[in-house]
């Protein structure tokens, strides 16, 4: 069994992923970014139905009755390192994805974002939200979920806003965290670090013993690809990594020094498959990796959801 799903803010697919992989085919797949949209278009063709629009323009009414609405609606309006502007930033899209749900009428909504949005300074916009959502006619949540707690090999903390209609939500729960045990850096990427014949991989993967930090993509406005700022870089460097931009390659024989990650080794650390291809030069192709959302907390949460919305219709039908 399958159910559908509209996908706004899709990015380079990490939430789409996770969710196809939770059993929900996508009937479109909403980006502005065009090196996205060439990303999902590159891994799953006309399958997803990638549609490249601004959101604020573009209407979800042929697709009344789809099973979940989900996204990754822009974060700067929340973010610690932005100024929280909240509702009164230009980029803050929750209006718009609500206006997309009253369209659809979706059995269920997901939608991810920074944990900023948690901050006390939101208690309001929350409420808004969700009494918007009530008005609906759905029961709405909110969870900050640590992507290591689902094999993920950063922490990533990252908020979760889910809402199913009320005959659902009786029938969802939270994933379970710490089900998977996250590999460290040096386990997850030795392969990749050895792969030019590097001698000093083995080294390099005993000293990379812990997880990684937070991968972080930047905006448009950031001038290249690096791992973040200063603090981010510091954590790096004790795991032996040169935080100050990323490599095109893995190291080559008789390198010295720590190494850098290239695009590949970063999307393995945000979970995502080795096969899936990221269109774009290395600032682009890193963009996308670093802003995603890891595949495997969406394929927790919309196992969940998924598991929710079945049941009920099982129960429909033995009644």
């Amino acid at each position: 069994m399958s159910l559908s799903s509209v996908e706004i803010c899709t990015g380079a697919g990490g939430q789409a992923l996770g969710l196809e992989q939770a059993g929900f085919d996508h009937l479109v797949t909403v980006e502005l970014d065009p090196w996205a949209c060439k990303t999902l278009r590159q891994n799953r063709g006309s399958s997803w139905n990638v549609t490249e629009t601004d959101l604020l323009q573009w209407s979800a009414g042929e697709f009344v009755g789809a099973d979940l609405v989900a996204g990754g609606v822009p974060c700067p309006p929340f973010s610690r390192a932005g100024k929280q502007l909240g509702e009164n930033d230009e980029r803050d899209l929750f209006p718009t994805a609500i206006r997309i749900v009253d369209e659809v009428r979706p059995k269920a909504v997901m939608l991810e974002n920074v944990r900023g949005l948690l901050d006390a300074v939101f208690d309001d916009y929350r409420n808004k939200v969700e009494k918007q959502l009530i008005k609906l006619g759905y029961v709405p949540g909110w969870r900050l979920l640590n992507a290591s707690s689902f094999g993920v090999s950063q922490l990533r903390p990252r908020v979760v806003f889910v809402a199913l209609r009320k005959e659902f939500a009786d029938h969802f729960s939270w994933p379970t965290e710490h089900m998977y045990a996250p590999l460290t850096v040096g386990e997850l990427l030795y392969d990749l670090m050895a792969e030019r014949g590097w001698e000093g991989a083995a080294e390099w993967a005993r000293r990379a013993n812990a997880i990684a930090p937070t991968i972080v993509g930047g905006s448009k406005k950031h001038g290249g690809p690096d791992l973040g700022p200063t603090r981010a870089k510091r954590a790096w460097a004790a795991l032996g990594v040169n935080g100050n931009t990323i490599a095109d390659l893995a190291p080559e024989p008789g390198f010295g020094g720590d190494p850098r990650l290239t695009v590949r080794m970063a999307a393995r650390i945000q979970g995502f498959p080795d096969e899936w291809e990221f269109v774009g030069r290395k600032t682009n192709a890193y963009r996308q990796v670093g802003n995603a959302f890891p595949p495997p907390v969406a394929k927790a949460v919309g196992h969940e959801i998924f598991k929710a919305i079945t049941k009920q219709q099982l129960i429909a039908v033995a009644s």
